[in-house]
């Protein structure tokens, strides 16, 4: 069986990228240490989420990509000899930016980068305002551990962007993520029943398709939400195989077999039953 080990980096951001960035390259290393081959960032890992709010000055904190980061990072992955998933805040031209994650593969290639196709605009989360659409499509990405599909947070919600990413041949689901409880609406069963929604909704995915699914969410307090953790790895039949804590920062080295696609595909055969003839309607925004 082909099994992979994929590192979960589930961390705490603060103001400073400079910091942000040297907390993520130790616990890049540590991973390594301890055998990871793939390295799953969660999203926008240099900084805190700075979409809680409509303001101009965040916009400094884009770059382009590739560029200055992607060429650190992709030493790093040469040096260790590992894959990273890496989600940064892409400027492409002045007034233009994409909430984009790069993949630099275990020779320090930069093998390219996935624009997030969903973009939400809802109190904290206020995306819209960065964030242009991808334009890029659903990709995936021939690593030399694993070919790895890209998703970014928002993207976990919709069966369409998983599917089509999996009819790419992806053989994982990664989810850089960024996603938390608002502060002052604190309430248990809520909070559990958001939690489990989340989670379940990627779960389904990995059935759906029949692939694992890596989802990496950050930790800790910002700006009035509670970033809830809870990073978590679903096999190929979406059993939780791992789960990380709500608030305490986590490095995760965990084995994903990538290979069992075939088993569940053949015992739950949904590719062969696909009634594809029927499904031209989900094109359109509503059917009246």
């Amino acid at each position: 069986m082909k099994n992979i080990q994929f590192a979960l980096i589930q961390l705490a951001c603060s103001n400073d990228p400079v910091e942000n960035f040297q907390k993520t390259e130790k616990a890049i290393r540590e991973s390594a240490s301890q055998g990871a081959q793939v390295i799953c960032l969660q999203e926008l890992f240099q900084s805190t989420y700075f979409c809680f709010e409509e303001n101009q000055s965040f916009f400094k904190l884009a770059e382009a990509i590739p560029g200055k980061t992607t060429d650190r990072l992709g030493s790093l992955a040469a040096e260790l000899g590992i894959v990273i998933i890496a989600s940064m805040f892409e400027k492409r031209a002045a007034g233009l930016f994409h909430n984009t994650t790069a993949v630099l593969d275990a020779d320090g290639a930069y093998l390219g980068k996935y624009r997030k196709m969903h973009i939400p605009d809802d109190p904290g989360y206020y995306e819209k305002y960065y964030f242009t659409p991808g334009d890029l499509g659903y990709l995936v990405f021939d690593t030399k551990f694993a070919k790895i599909g890209v998703l970014i947070c928002w993207d976990q919600w919709y069966p369409e962007a998983a599917r089509l990413t999996a009819l790419q041949g992806a053989e994982v689901l990664v989810y850089p993520t960024a996603i938390g409880w608002d502060l002052a609406e604190v309430d248990g069963e809520m909070n559990r029943e958001q939690y489990q929604a989340w989670q379940t909704i990627q779960r389904s995915h990995a059935v759906a398709n029949g692939i694992p699914v890596i989802s990496v969410n950050r930790v800790g307090e910002e700006n009035g939400q509670q970033f809830w953790g809870g990073s978590f790895v679903a096999n190929a039949f979406g059993r939780v195989i791992f789960q990380a804590s709500h608030d305490q920062e986590e490095i995760a080295v965990v084995a994903v077999n990538v290979d069992s696609s075939e088993y569940y595909r053949r015992t739950w055969p949904f590719f062969r039953d696909r009634r594809i003839d029927s499904y031209g309607d989900l094109t359109k925004r509503f059917i009246d």
